[in-house]
């Protein structure tokens, strides 16, 4: 989702917790993998594999300049002779340990074995994180978590989308105080979205 939309996204949801909730929960996830150089994995339920929120988090770890925000995803079938980044597996967290982020995104309850991966990666020193439909076991399991329940006004997916679009644009200023690209956009994409002003 480029910068335009996320801008007009948000302007739909202003008044609503989303905004701020999600700008929270991506600042969170910023301040976990960036002082660790990265180490995020992401991984999704046996029914779920979070592929778009993988693809852009990459798009938005080159725009930010923080490539730190990339993940490993984390699948639950690895397809034998797959290329190599689709090619990590449940072990991956349990490998897990201090210095790493956990990402878990969980539309609907995982099974008892992520579950106990992604508590083993917690007590090893992992950070985890979580997206979620507000279960108790998930949300307890998580450093940091946001959930999306049925009687919410978004879905997760447009969550996922101001959680990856709030993790690049909430980073550290660029060099000369020049402003990012996607920064100047989404600032343009405000102004041309507000409403005009008062006349007295």
């Amino acid at each position: 989702m480029d910068a335009v939309r996320v801008a007009l996204l948000r302007e739909v949801l202003a008044g609503t917790e989303w905004p701020a909730a999600t700008r929270r929960f991506a600042g969170a996830l910023r301040s976990s993998v960036v002082p660790h150089g990265g180490g995020l994995l992401l991984v999704g339920t046996a029914a779920y594999e979070p592929w778009h929120l993988a693809a852009h988090l990459v798009d938005e770890s080159t725009w930010s300049g923080l490539p730190e925000l990339a993940p490993t995803l984390v699948r639950h079938r690895v397809e034998p002779g797959g290329p190599a980044h689709l090619a990590v597996g449940l072990g991956r967290i349990e490998a897990a340990g201090r210095g790493e982020t956990l990402l878990l995104v969980a539309p609907e309850r995982p099974g008892a074995g992520l579950l106990e991966r992604v508590h083993d990666a917690r007590r090893a020193g992992a950070t985890v994180l979580s997206l979620n439909d507000g279960d108790p076991e998930v949300r307890g399991l998580a450093h940091e978590t946001l959930s999306v329940t049925g009687s919410d006004d978004v879905d997760l997916d447009t969550v996922q989308h101001l959680v990856s679009a709030a993790a690049g644009e909430n980073s550290a200023p660029a060099p000369r105080g020049r402003r990012g690209f996607r920064d100047r956009l989404s600032r343009l994409a405000d102004q041309l979205t507000a409403p005009p002003p008062a006349r007295w």
